[in-house]
Protein backbone atom coordinates (compact mmCIF):
# COMPACT_ATOMS: atom_id res chain seq x y z
CA UNK A 1 0.00 0.00 0.00
CA UNK A 2 0.84 3.69 -0.16
CA UNK A 3 0.10 7.23 -0.59
CA UNK A 4 -1.05 9.09 -3.75
CA UNK A 5 -0.06 12.78 -3.80
CA UNK A 6 -1.17 15.07 -7.01
CA UNK A 7 0.86 18.11 -7.30
CA UNK A 8 -0.64 20.55 -9.71
CA UNK A 9 -1.66 17.97 -12.24
CA UNK A 10 -3.15 19.37 -15.15
CA UNK A 11 -4.57 17.52 -18.38
CA UNK A 12 -5.56 19.50 -21.83
CA UNK A 13 -6.93 17.90 -24.52
CA UNK A 14 -6.44 20.48 -27.87
CA UNK A 15 -7.84 23.57 -26.79
CA UNK A 16 -9.82 22.32 -23.64
CA UNK A 17 -8.85 21.85 -20.21
CA UNK A 18 -10.18 18.69 -18.38
CA UNK A 19 -8.44 19.62 -14.85
CA UNK A 20 -6.40 22.05 -13.97
CA UNK A 21 -3.96 22.66 -10.76
CA UNK A 22 -5.37 19.68 -8.66
CA UNK A 23 -3.44 18.90 -5.87
CA UNK A 24 -4.62 16.68 -2.91
CA UNK A 25 -2.62 13.59 -1.26
CA UNK A 26 -4.11 10.71 0.01
CA UNK A 27 -2.63 8.92 3.33
CA UNK A 28 -1.52 5.14 2.84
CA UNK A 29 -4.66 3.49 3.81
CA UNK A 30 -7.53 5.95 3.70
CA UNK A 31 -11.13 5.85 1.35
CA UNK A 32 -11.10 8.84 -0.71
CA UNK A 33 -14.10 9.84 -3.13
CA UNK A 34 -14.26 11.81 -6.00
CA UNK A 35 -17.17 13.51 -6.61
CA UNK A 36 -19.35 15.93 -8.92
CA UNK A 37 -21.11 16.25 -11.83
CA UNK A 38 -20.86 14.84 -15.17
CA UNK A 39 -17.81 16.09 -16.89
CA UNK A 40 -16.26 17.78 -14.25
CA UNK A 41 -13.02 16.38 -14.69
CA UNK A 42 -13.09 13.09 -11.86
CA UNK A 43 -12.59 9.91 -14.23
CA UNK A 44 -9.57 12.06 -15.92
CA UNK A 45 -8.21 12.22 -12.95
CA UNK A 46 -8.43 8.32 -11.81
CA UNK A 47 -6.89 7.28 -15.34
CA UNK A 48 -4.00 9.85 -14.69
CA UNK A 49 -3.04 8.27 -11.20
CA UNK A 50 -3.80 4.39 -13.05
CA UNK A 51 -1.24 5.66 -16.12
CA UNK A 52 -4.13 5.27 -18.88
CA UNK A 53 -3.92 9.29 -19.49
CA UNK A 54 -1.16 11.77 -19.60
CA UNK A 55 -0.77 14.92 -17.25
CA UNK A 56 0.10 17.27 -19.47
CA UNK A 57 2.26 19.30 -16.34
CA UNK A 58 2.46 18.66 -12.62
CA UNK A 59 3.71 15.62 -10.88
CA UNK A 60 2.58 12.57 -9.86
CA UNK A 61 3.85 10.66 -7.00
CA UNK A 62 2.71 6.76 -5.65
CA UNK A 63 4.13 6.45 -2.23
CA UNK A 64 7.79 8.02 -2.69
CA UNK A 65 8.11 7.61 -6.24
CA UNK A 66 7.20 10.00 -9.22
CA UNK A 67 5.66 7.97 -11.87
CA UNK A 68 4.60 10.60 -14.25
CA UNK A 69 6.87 8.48 -17.13
CA UNK A 70 6.10 5.27 -15.53
CA UNK A 71 3.73 2.92 -17.64
CA UNK A 72 0.47 1.58 -16.18
CA UNK A 73 1.51 -1.70 -16.20
CA UNK A 74 4.63 -0.51 -13.45
CA UNK A 75 2.50 1.16 -11.46
CA UNK A 76 1.13 -1.25 -9.28
CA UNK A 77 -2.60 0.00 -8.98
CA UNK A 78 -5.45 -1.64 -10.06
CA UNK A 79 -8.78 -0.60 -11.58
CA UNK A 80 -12.27 -1.66 -11.23
CA UNK A 81 -14.41 -0.06 -14.26
CA UNK A 82 -18.30 0.76 -13.98
CA UNK A 83 -18.87 -2.16 -17.03
CA UNK A 84 -16.61 -4.51 -14.67
CA UNK A 85 -14.61 -5.52 -18.39
CA UNK A 86 -14.68 -9.37 -16.95
CA UNK A 87 -13.13 -12.06 -20.02
CA UNK A 88 -16.52 -13.69 -20.93
CA UNK A 89 -14.46 -16.50 -21.56
CA UNK A 90 -13.24 -17.40 -18.62
CA UNK A 91 -14.78 -18.69 -15.41
CA UNK A 92 -15.01 -16.80 -12.33
CA UNK A 93 -11.54 -17.94 -10.55
CA UNK A 94 -9.86 -17.46 -14.00
CA UNK A 95 -11.20 -13.70 -13.99
CA UNK A 96 -9.94 -13.77 -10.70
CA UNK A 97 -6.26 -15.01 -11.30
CA UNK A 98 -5.75 -13.30 -14.62
CA UNK A 99 -3.41 -10.55 -13.20
CA UNK A 100 -1.57 -12.71 -10.85
CA UNK A 101 -1.14 -14.87 -14.02
CA UNK A 102 0.47 -12.20 -16.11
CA UNK A 103 3.16 -11.36 -13.29
CA UNK A 104 3.50 -15.50 -13.55
CA UNK A 105 2.61 -16.04 -9.60
CA UNK A 106 3.51 -19.53 -8.79
CA UNK A 107 0.16 -21.98 -9.08
CA UNK A 108 -0.25 -22.36 -5.54
CA UNK A 109 0.58 -19.04 -4.21
CA UNK A 110 -2.26 -18.22 -7.32
CA UNK A 111 -4.30 -20.61 -5.76
CA UNK A 112 -4.75 -19.55 -2.44
CA UNK A 113 -4.73 -15.93 -3.34
CA UNK A 114 -7.95 -17.15 -5.34
CA UNK A 115 -9.92 -18.85 -2.74
CA UNK A 116 -9.03 -16.24 -0.44
CA UNK A 117 -10.15 -13.37 -2.28
CA UNK A 118 -13.80 -15.48 -3.15
CA UNK A 119 -14.11 -16.47 0.56
CA UNK A 120 -13.65 -12.46 1.62
CA UNK A 121 -16.18 -11.33 -1.29
CA UNK A 122 -18.66 -14.67 -0.34
CA UNK A 123 -18.12 -15.27 -3.80
CA UNK A 124 -16.42 -19.14 -3.44
CA UNK A 125 -19.73 -21.19 -4.90
CA UNK A 126 -19.77 -19.03 -8.27
CA UNK A 127 -15.58 -19.93 -8.83
CA UNK A 128 -16.40 -22.86 -12.01
CA UNK A 129 -19.14 -19.97 -13.68
CA UNK A 130 -18.49 -17.66 -16.56
CA UNK A 131 -19.64 -13.95 -16.57
CA UNK A 132 -22.81 -14.55 -18.71
CA UNK A 133 -23.96 -17.19 -15.66
CA UNK A 134 -24.03 -14.42 -12.86
CA UNK A 135 -25.77 -10.99 -11.44
CA UNK A 136 -24.56 -7.34 -12.42
CA UNK A 137 -23.74 -7.62 -8.34
CA UNK A 138 -21.83 -10.67 -8.58
CA UNK A 139 -19.62 -9.77 -11.62
CA UNK A 140 -19.27 -6.48 -9.89
CA UNK A 141 -17.78 -8.74 -6.88
CA UNK A 142 -15.35 -10.73 -9.46
CA UNK A 143 -14.42 -7.61 -11.04
CA UNK A 144 -13.30 -5.93 -7.06
CA UNK A 145 -11.66 -9.46 -6.30
CA UNK A 146 -9.68 -9.49 -9.66
CA UNK A 147 -8.19 -6.20 -8.39
CA UNK A 148 -7.56 -7.36 -4.82
CA UNK A 149 -6.09 -10.62 -5.76
CA UNK A 150 -3.33 -8.39 -7.34
CA UNK A 151 -2.45 -6.81 -3.51
CA UNK A 152 -1.91 -3.79 -5.20
CA UNK A 153 -0.72 -0.49 -3.76
CA UNK A 154 -3.68 1.41 -4.82
CA UNK A 155 -7.14 0.75 -5.52
CA UNK A 156 -9.18 2.70 -8.22
CA UNK A 157 -13.07 2.56 -8.57
CA UNK A 158 -14.46 4.20 -11.53
CA UNK A 159 -18.23 4.47 -10.63
CA UNK A 160 -17.96 0.62 -9.74
CA UNK A 161 -22.15 0.85 -8.84
CA UNK A 162 -23.23 2.70 -11.36
CA UNK A 163 -24.95 -0.54 -13.44
CA UNK A 164 -26.59 -1.98 -10.33
CA UNK A 165 -30.36 -1.38 -9.06
CA UNK A 166 -31.19 1.29 -6.01
CA UNK A 167 -31.39 -2.00 -3.55
CA UNK A 168 -28.38 -3.46 -4.38
CA UNK A 169 -26.24 -1.05 -5.09
CA UNK A 170 -27.13 0.17 -1.55
CA UNK A 171 -26.61 -3.09 0.01
CA UNK A 172 -23.22 -3.40 -2.28
CA UNK A 173 -22.03 0.17 -0.71
CA UNK A 174 -22.13 -1.30 2.57
CA UNK A 175 -20.11 -4.11 1.44
CA UNK A 176 -17.52 -2.06 -0.14
CA UNK A 177 -17.02 0.01 2.79
CA UNK A 178 -16.67 -3.00 5.29
CA UNK A 179 -14.15 -4.56 2.51
CA UNK A 180 -12.02 -1.70 2.53
CA UNK A 181 -11.59 -1.86 6.44
CA UNK A 182 -10.74 -5.47 6.42
CA UNK A 183 -7.76 -4.91 3.47
CA UNK A 184 -6.81 -1.19 4.25
CA UNK A 185 -5.42 -0.62 0.49
CA UNK A 186 -5.57 2.78 -0.47
CA UNK A 187 -8.50 3.32 -2.60
CA UNK A 188 -9.77 6.42 -4.64
CA UNK A 189 -13.18 6.03 -5.77
CA UNK A 190 -15.31 7.97 -8.58
CA UNK A 191 -18.82 8.70 -8.58
CA UNK A 192 -21.53 11.29 -9.27
CA UNK A 193 -23.92 10.01 -6.05
CA UNK A 194 -23.19 11.90 -3.26
CA UNK A 195 -24.92 9.65 -1.29
CA UNK A 196 -21.99 7.48 -2.25
CA UNK A 197 -19.73 10.05 -1.54
CA UNK A 198 -20.97 10.68 1.77
CA UNK A 199 -21.45 7.17 3.16
CA UNK A 200 -18.24 5.35 2.00
CA UNK A 201 -15.56 8.28 1.72
CA UNK A 202 -12.66 9.59 4.68
CA UNK A 203 -12.62 12.00 2.55
CA UNK A 204 -13.98 14.17 -0.09
CA UNK A 205 -12.74 15.92 -3.21
CA UNK A 206 -15.55 17.92 -4.40
CA UNK A 207 -15.51 18.73 -8.47
CA UNK A 208 -16.51 21.27 -11.47
CA UNK A 209 -15.40 21.89 -14.18
CA UNK A 210 -12.09 20.53 -13.57
CA UNK A 211 -11.07 22.45 -10.62
CA UNK A 212 -11.17 21.24 -7.01
CA UNK A 213 -13.97 22.92 -5.21
CA UNK A 214 -13.72 21.22 -1.22
CA UNK A 215 -12.06 19.05 0.28
CA UNK A 216 -13.08 17.64 3.85
CA UNK A 217 -14.78 14.84 5.36
CA UNK A 218 -18.67 14.16 4.80
CA UNK A 219 -19.68 15.97 7.86
CA UNK A 220 -17.48 18.97 7.69
CA UNK A 221 -18.41 19.61 3.87
CA UNK A 222 -22.02 19.42 4.56
CA UNK A 223 -22.30 21.73 7.18
CA UNK A 224 -19.92 23.86 6.23
CA UNK A 225 -19.61 24.32 1.95
CA UNK A 226 -17.16 26.71 0.47
CA UNK A 227 -19.15 27.83 -1.90
CA UNK A 228 -23.13 27.52 -3.37
CA UNK A 229 -22.16 24.71 -5.60
CA UNK A 230 -20.95 22.48 -2.94
CA UNK A 231 -23.78 23.61 -0.80
CA UNK A 232 -26.30 22.67 -3.79
CA UNK A 233 -24.25 19.39 -5.06
CA UNK A 234 -23.97 17.69 -1.36
CA UNK A 235 -27.13 17.32 -0.19
CA UNK A 236 -30.25 15.03 -0.70
CA UNK A 237 -32.66 17.19 -1.44
CA UNK A 238 -30.06 20.25 -2.10
CA UNK A 239 -29.73 22.77 -0.38
CA UNK A 240 -32.01 25.72 -1.31
CA UNK A 241 -30.69 28.86 -2.50
CA UNK A 242 -33.07 32.02 -2.97
CA UNK A 243 -31.79 35.02 -4.77
CA UNK A 244 -32.14 37.81 -1.79
CA UNK A 245 -31.08 41.48 -0.89
CA UNK A 246 -29.68 42.71 1.98
CA UNK A 247 -31.50 45.74 3.40
CA UNK A 248 -29.32 46.46 7.01
CA UNK A 249 -32.20 45.00 8.80
CA UNK A 250 -33.17 41.81 7.27
CA UNK A 251 -33.39 40.08 3.68
CA UNK A 252 -35.71 41.39 0.61
CA UNK A 253 -36.79 38.26 -1.48
CA UNK A 254 -39.66 38.60 -4.33
CA UNK A 255 -41.21 41.15 -1.99
CA UNK A 256 -41.55 39.65 1.38
CA UNK A 257 -38.82 40.55 3.66
CA UNK A 258 -37.09 38.66 6.49
CA UNK A 259 -36.51 40.21 9.55
CA UNK A 260 -32.49 39.85 10.66
CA UNK A 261 -31.63 39.13 14.30
CA UNK A 262 -29.95 41.94 16.09
CA UNK A 263 -27.60 39.18 16.95
CA UNK A 264 -26.51 38.17 13.78
CA UNK A 265 -26.31 41.85 11.99
CA UNK A 266 -23.74 42.51 14.13
CA UNK A 267 -21.80 39.15 12.42
CA UNK A 268 -22.52 40.03 9.00
CA UNK A 269 -20.42 43.09 7.30
CA UNK A 270 -22.93 43.51 4.62
CA UNK A 271 -23.91 46.90 3.09
CA UNK A 272 -27.55 47.92 2.28
CA UNK A 273 -28.68 47.23 -0.81
CA UNK A 274 -26.12 44.36 -1.45
CA UNK A 275 -27.41 41.38 -3.35
CA UNK A 276 -26.55 37.42 -2.32
CA UNK A 277 -28.01 34.09 -2.39
CA UNK A 278 -29.25 32.69 0.75
CA UNK A 279 -29.16 29.10 1.87
CA UNK A 280 -30.91 26.89 3.81
CA UNK A 281 -31.42 23.07 3.96
CA UNK A 282 -34.87 21.35 3.82
CA UNK A 283 -34.83 19.90 7.27
CA UNK A 284 -33.95 23.31 8.69
CA UNK A 285 -37.58 25.02 7.37
CA UNK A 286 -40.12 24.90 9.52
CA UNK A 287 -44.04 24.77 8.66
CA UNK A 288 -45.69 27.43 11.10
CA UNK A 289 -49.33 27.58 12.25
CA UNK A 290 -48.37 31.63 13.10
CA UNK A 291 -47.19 34.27 11.32
CA UNK A 292 -43.47 33.14 9.92
CA UNK A 293 -40.77 34.24 8.02
CA UNK A 294 -42.05 33.43 4.01
CA UNK A 295 -45.21 32.88 2.92
CA UNK A 296 -45.93 30.27 0.58
CA UNK A 297 -47.78 27.87 -1.64
CA UNK A 298 -47.28 23.93 -2.22
CA UNK A 299 -46.47 22.93 -5.62
CA UNK A 300 -45.68 19.42 -4.99
CA UNK A 301 -46.38 16.62 -2.40
CA UNK A 302 -44.24 13.79 -1.98
CA UNK A 303 -44.12 11.08 0.79
CA UNK A 304 -41.57 9.57 1.56
CA UNK A 305 -43.13 7.25 4.45
CA UNK A 306 -40.90 8.66 7.51
CA UNK A 307 -40.96 12.06 6.30
CA UNK A 308 -42.55 13.90 3.85
CA UNK A 309 -40.89 16.07 0.85
CA UNK A 310 -43.17 19.37 -0.34
CA UNK A 311 -41.48 21.91 -2.73
CA UNK A 312 -43.35 25.37 -2.51
CA UNK A 313 -43.17 28.36 -4.29
CA UNK A 314 -43.35 32.07 -3.57
CA UNK A 315 -46.38 34.02 -5.03
CA UNK A 316 -47.09 35.71 -6.48
CA UNK A 317 -44.63 35.96 -8.94
CA UNK A 318 -43.56 32.22 -8.28
CA UNK A 319 -40.03 32.52 -9.33
CA UNK A 320 -38.23 30.97 -6.22
CA UNK A 321 -38.84 27.65 -4.97
CA UNK A 322 -37.99 25.63 -1.61
CA UNK A 323 -37.67 22.02 -0.68
CA UNK A 324 -39.02 21.21 2.44
CA UNK A 325 -39.14 18.37 4.80
CA UNK A 326 -42.16 17.73 7.04
CA UNK A 327 -43.53 15.15 9.55
CA UNK A 328 -45.73 12.79 7.40
CA UNK A 329 -48.76 13.42 9.38
CA UNK A 330 -49.10 16.80 8.23
CA UNK A 331 -51.35 16.57 5.53
CA UNK A 332 -51.27 19.02 2.28
CA UNK A 333 -52.32 19.66 -0.81
CA UNK A 334 -51.44 21.61 -4.19
CA UNK A 335 -51.74 25.19 -3.67
CA UNK A 336 -52.01 25.27 0.36
CA UNK A 337 -51.23 28.15 1.62
CA UNK A 338 -47.80 27.76 4.21
CA UNK A 339 -46.20 29.59 6.38
CA UNK A 340 -42.30 29.20 6.94
CA UNK A 341 -39.47 29.68 9.96
CA UNK A 342 -36.16 29.93 8.79
CA UNK A 343 -33.28 28.62 11.36
CA UNK A 344 -31.08 31.25 11.66
CA UNK A 345 -28.60 29.18 13.46
CA UNK A 346 -28.32 27.24 9.87
CA UNK A 347 -28.63 29.88 7.55
CA UNK A 348 -25.83 30.06 4.52
CA UNK A 349 -25.31 33.51 2.38
CA UNK A 350 -23.10 33.63 -0.42
CA UNK A 351 -21.74 35.96 -3.04
CA UNK A 352 -24.36 36.54 -6.23
CA UNK A 353 -21.73 36.54 -8.76
CA UNK A 354 -19.09 34.35 -7.40
CA UNK A 355 -21.25 31.76 -5.20
CA UNK A 356 -18.15 32.55 -2.20
CA UNK A 357 -19.64 31.57 1.17
CA UNK A 358 -20.18 34.71 2.90
CA UNK A 359 -21.57 33.89 5.81
CA UNK A 360 -20.98 31.98 8.31
CA UNK A 361 -17.18 32.78 8.79
CA UNK A 362 -15.15 30.51 10.69
CA UNK A 363 -12.18 32.18 12.89
CA UNK A 364 -9.80 29.37 10.54
CA UNK A 365 -10.87 30.83 7.56
CA UNK A 366 -9.74 34.57 8.18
Amino acid sequence: MASVRLDKITRRFSNSVAIADITFEVPDGQFWVLVGPSGCGKSTILRTIAGLESATSGNLYIGETRVNQVPARQRDVAMVFQNYALYPHMTVAENIAFGLKMRQTDPKTLQERVETVAQILEISHLLDRKPRQLSGGQQQRVALGRAIARQPQVFLLDEPLSNLDAQLRDGTRSELKQLHQRVGITTIYVTHDQVEAMTLADQIVILDRGTIQQIGDPQEIYALPKNRMVATFLGSPPMNILPAIYTGSGFQIEGQTIPCPTTLQAKLKLTSGQPLDLGIRPEHLQVSQDAGHLITEVSLVEPLGRETLIRVVLPPENRSSLNVQTHPDLRLHLGDRLSLILDFDHLFLFESVTGDRIYPIRSKEI
